[in-house]
């Protein structure tokens, strides 16, 4: 063996071993291998933040391998992720393979294809120290915060709670926005919506009521629009104004990280973790028919929006063969990255037209299929002819009212023939008006009258909270699939639907670190700092400088913090129960320990009395006198059984409701997904409602 390639998985090893050939031997080091000690801080403040390692455990085996082949060979490659991360275990790897740092024996693969592989063993270069620095004060600084806040945070409200800079952000962002839910007063507005025939015709076309000749009315009130209504329902109308155009529509530019995740969570329905570790296996490889070990996407943690000229000579070539030249915009388009974006990568995108998504449908999981083709979609559409629209504004007087309709139709479908974005609100649909003029008459058909109130700011779901913390600059788009899991995984905001909602224990938090710690989760201060880290990694910043700056308000802050509070406890409504302590008469409370909730006498030292936590759904059990409780398999997945197990053996997968079917009397369950339904489960039933027809009744 005479060179050894380290990269980070086994599944990225085996594709880029099949480029390589014999003379080299390629491992994967499964991630970090080196990290801070966990049973305590492992940060010595007082020696200007020095960082105590030590190999993770588990891994002394494999180290002890990898060091042993190190030996073994004459060159060492350091082929770990092209990101700051990717950097960081490089650098660990050759600190515990005693490797020089001056070395060029690091090479990047932004993708994992022959080109990419060649062209990164190709180009050797040293480690980055900057971009070490940047990752080490980055896990520092993250350390400090959670081993000094977390157990602050945990005496004062509930044991096993957690800090962190950024995950601390994200939830004020969710339970702002929950309070802003909470105080928003609805006011009412009306509209005037009316259906016309245009003489000569027999389409009907709708429009709504703009104002009068002095320009837009704001309807307020019912009398108010009663009193409209009945000065135009018997009015002659008139189109006045007819205004045609054409509008061009321009396809959105291939994902970066965080638009994937926005993306796949709103036409895929995927959780950013779940659409992460699914790009993960696209880039480092997978098995193709025909074609063995193969990478299909370029590197998946990226904010550029850059695109090679190699790749796009190839989409070009790919539309034109597919969909013909009219479907090629003029020139090749090329995107704009956001000001703070780190260009070292690509836009994520196919590593090669000659693998479309249904030509390898069957080599991939279903999860794989569903993200690819998003991504090729995409990724192809960009470099696709503009939608033309022809478009028509048009007003309609009557009684000195003015009505104004538009619509549009389709001139050239160009690039959404293939793909067109989500959007998290409602678009708008696609209508087409009948051939009008000046001067015509239109004849009323309907006008009716609509009642409406504002509506509150809607609840984050998951991609839009991405782009939130996007927007702020909270984060980087690597962290916010494991930012957004830490905060349901705790507990402090749960799912409903789509929506992520603040729980008691996440507004609690957010409360105490907003009166004790406002730097801390406050947007612009924390956007501020990932600034900070990023001049770090440009070499303009010393990482121990920063540690230092904004350790010494943190620390005097948590010192205030801990002699304000002594001896104070927050006590959530959803810990207290109405089991009274059969030993000493007090009302028991719901705590936290080791192995999960419990329920304790708050007397405790004097009264140690505990019992076991029991979750009940109110339902009663279908098949005994017991109640429907949760439960969680060894994977801490939800079931639902019977509070009398084992006597009764009740289980269901589907949550049971308080309601009864109409046609068999016997309870219904619910099922989830993206339309929840109610259903019976009796055999031979049948009978299903949407979730949503069951709330509103």
């Amino acid at each position: 063996m005479s060179n050894l390639v380290i990269v980070e998985s086994p599944a990225k090893a085996k594709t880029i071993k099949k480029y390589l050939g014999p003379d080299y031997e390629v491992i994967a080091s499964m991630g970090h291998v080196r990290d801070l000690v966990k049973s305590r801080l492992s940060v010595d403040i007082k020696n200007n933040f020095a960082p105590k390692y030590e190999v993770i455990k588990g891994k002394e085996d494999l180290v002890k391998n990898l060091k042993k082949m190190a030996k073994e060979c004459d060159t060492v490659y350091l082929a770990t992720d092209p990101d700051r991360e990717g950097e960081a275990i490089s650098w660990h790897l050759a600190y515990l393979l005693g490797l020089d740092l001056k070395d060029k024996n690091r090479v990047e693969f932004n993708e994992i294809t022959k080109s990419g592989v060649t062209n990164g063993m190709n180009s050797p270069r040293s480690i980055d120290i900057d971009l070490v620095d940047a990752q080490q004060a980055r896990r520092i600084l993250d350390r400090l915060v959670g081993y000094k806040l977390s157990p602050f945070i945990s005496q004062k409200i509930r044991r096993g709670l957690s800090a962190g800079r950024v995950q601390s952000v994200a939830l004020r962002i969710i339970v702002d926005r929950e309070d802003e839910i909470r105080k928003f007063k609805p006011e009412e507005y009306w509209s005037i919506d009316a259906k016309f025939i245009p003489k000569g015709s027999r389409r009907v076309f709708t429009a709504s009521l703009y104002g009068n000749q002095d320009g837009k009315i704001k309807i307020s009130s019912k009398e108010e629009a009663d009193k409209i209504f009945n000065a135009v329902k018997d009015a002659e109308f008139v189109i006045t104004k007819v205004k045609n155009g054409t509008r061009k529509k321009s396809p959105a530019p291939p994902f970066i990280t965080s638009t994937l995740q926005q993306e796949a969570s709103r036409k895929l329905g995927f959780q950013a973790k779940r659409t992460m570790r699914v790009a993960q296996e696209l880039y480092e490889g997978v098995d193709l028919s025909g074609y063995g070990a193969t990478g299909l996407i370029t590197y998946m943690r990226t904010d550029s929006l850059r695109i090679s000229n190699t790749a796009i000579d190839g989409v070009t070539d790919y539309i034109k063969t597919t969909f013909g030249d009219k479907y090629l915009p003029s020139k090749p388009r090329f995107f704009k990255s956001r000001s703070n974006a780190q260009d070292g990568h690509e836009a994520i995108r196919p590593t090669s037209t000659e693998f479309p998504p249904e030509k390898i449908k069957s080599s991939l999981t279903s999860d794989q299929y569903k993200l690819y083709k998003l991504i090729w979609n995409r990724f192809v559409a960009s470099q696709m002819a503009d939608c033309i629209q022809k478009t028509t504004q048009a007003d309609i007087e009557g009684n000195g009212y003015i009505f104004k309709a538009s619509g549009y139709r389709v001139d050239f479908d160009g690039f959404t023939c293939l793909y067109t974005e989500g959007k998290d609100e409602k678009e708008e649909k696609s209508t087409e008006l009948p051939p009008l003029e000046k001067n015509m008459t239109a004849r009323v058909k309907e006008i009716v009258p609509n009642q409406h109130f504002t509506q509150p700011p809607a609840r984050f779901t998951e991609a839009s909270l991405i782009k939130a913390l996007e927007e702020y600059g909270i984060g980087r788009p690597s962290t916010y699939a494991a930012t957004i899991s830490t905060i349901t995984s705790r507990e402090y905001v749960k799912r409903e639907a789509k929506s992520l909602v603040p729980t008691e224990l996440g507004e609690a938090c957010v409360n105490l670190m907003k009166e004790r710690f406002p730097k801390i989760v406050n947007v612009k201060f924390t956007a501020q700092m990932e600034e900070e880290l990023d001049t770090v990694e440009d070499g303009k910043e010393n990482w121990v400088n920063l540690l230092d700056n904004f350790y010494d308000d943190f620390d005097k802050t948590l010192k205030k913090a801990k002699s304000d509070m002594e001896g104070v406890k927050i006590q959530l409504k959803e810990d207290q129960t109405d089991i009274v302590c059969e030993k000493c008469g007090r009302k028991m409370v719901v705590k936290v320990g080791r192995f999960g909730k419990f329920i304790a006498c708050p007397g405790y030292p004097e009264c140690k009395n505990v019992k076991k936590f029991v979750e009940k759904v109110g339902v009663p059990c279908p098949k005994c006198d017991g109640e429907v409780i949760v439960k969680h398999t060894k994977t801490k997945r939800i079931f639902y059984g019977c509070s009398n197990y084992p006597d009764c053996d009740f289980v269901s997968w589907n949550e049971p409701v308080n309601e009864k079917c109409p046609r068999c009397g016997e309870i219904l369950f619910k099922k989830k997904g993206k339309k929840p339904v109610l259903f019976c489960a009796k055999e031979g039933c049948g009978f299903t409602k949407t979730y949503k027809d069951s709330e509103n009744n």
